[in-house]
C-alpha cells in the first residue's frame, strides 16, 4: 500500500513511520515493516535488529513532543495488503476525560471499579474508545490542543533532532 508523502514521519531501510491515515486523534502512529511480511518471523535479521532500538526512539519522540499520560504500542491486525504494523496510541488527559464521560465504555464499573476518588483505567477498553470514537465515528470528540497536521510537523522536527 502506497502512503501519502504528507503522513510520513520518518523512515529507515526496513521501517516506515506514519501518522494514522483515517483516525481524527492527532498524534496517532502507525510503524509498518517496509518489505511485504506478515510476520516477525519473516522479516530480516537486519530489520528485528533495527525494530527495538527504532521503539524506544519513537516513544521518546512522542512523549517528549506530544506530552500524552500514556503511550499504547500494540500489534493488532492481518488485514490484506497492509505489512507487519505496529501501532503508537497517544492517550491525552482529554482523551481519557472524554472515555470516562462516555457511558458506553463502562465495563469496568460492572466491576464495581474504579475505587472512588481513583481513575482506573483499562488499556483495551481505552483502546476500543479511541478506534470507535475518532476513527469510525463520522463526528469525532473534540480535538483539543494541536491538529494532526501541526503533531505531524513537530513529529518531523523532534525525529530529526535525535
Amino acid at each position: 500500500m502506497q502512503i501519502d508523502p504528507a503522513f510520513i514521519l520518518h523512515q529507515t531501510e526496513h521501517w516506515q513511520l506514519n501518522h494514522h491515515l483515517t483516525s481524527k486523534l492527532p498524534g496517532y502512529l502507525m510503524l509498518g515493516a517496509r518489505a511485504p511480511a506478515h510476520s516477525l518471523a519473516e522479516m530480516p535479521d537486519a530489520a528485528l535488529a533495527e525494530l527495538g532500538g527504532l521503539l524506544a526512539k519513537i516513544q521518546r519522540v512522542m512523549e517528549a513532543q506530544l506530552k500524552p499520560i500514556w503511550l499504547y504500542i500494540s500489534r493488532y491486525g492481518h488485514m490484506p495488503g497492509f505489512p507487519l504494523h505496529f501501532h503508537f496510541i497517544p492517550v491525552y488527559d482529554w482523551v481519557e476525560a472524554a472515555f470516562w464521560r462516555d457511558q458506553r465504555y463502562r465495563v469496568l464499573q460492572d466491576f464495581g471499579l474504579p475505587p472512588e476518588g481513583q481513575a482506573l483505567t483499562d488499556g483495551a477498553e481505552l483502546t476500543l474508545f479511541v478506534w470507535r470514537e475518532f476513527g469510525e465515528n463520522p463526528v469525532p470528540p473534540v480535538i483539543q490542543g494541536p491538529s494532526a497536521d501541526q503533531v505531524i510537523q513537530r513529529l518531523r522536527a523532534g525525529f530529526q533532532s535525535l
